[in-house]
């Protein structure tokens, strides 16, 4: 199966705000140290954190060669508007919920 999904910087803040969203429902699980709550946090923040990022951050397509010592500009982009999209994502829940 070969994917041909295309990372963006809009789909990069789609990711972000995403995970940014959903990260919240997971925290209870912090509290509790069982056994089947870690692995419940495992597999969330694997669906909810990294397969996102993975995807729509990163992409499915060929990067460049292993042994390429250049920068990945777009990648770099992606990587920033993520992060602020996550950012901007958790301060808007923040002001809500204070609200």
């Amino acid at each position: 199966m070969n994917m041909k999904l295309t990372a963006t910087p809009l789909t990069a803040a789609l990711a972000g705000a995403f995970s940014a969203g959903t990260w919240p429902l997971l925290w209870p699980l912090f509290s509790d140290t069982s056994t089947s709550n870690s692995v419940w946090l495992v597999v969330g923040t694997l669906v909810l954190i990294a397969l996102p990022a993975h995807a729509f951050v990163v992409g499915f397509k060929q990067g460049q060669m292993a042994g390429s010592r250049a920068i990945d500009t777009a990648l770099l982009k992606r990587i920033v508007v993520w992060l602020l999209a996550a950012a901007a994502t958790t301060a808007v829940i923040t002001l809500f919920r204070s609200a």
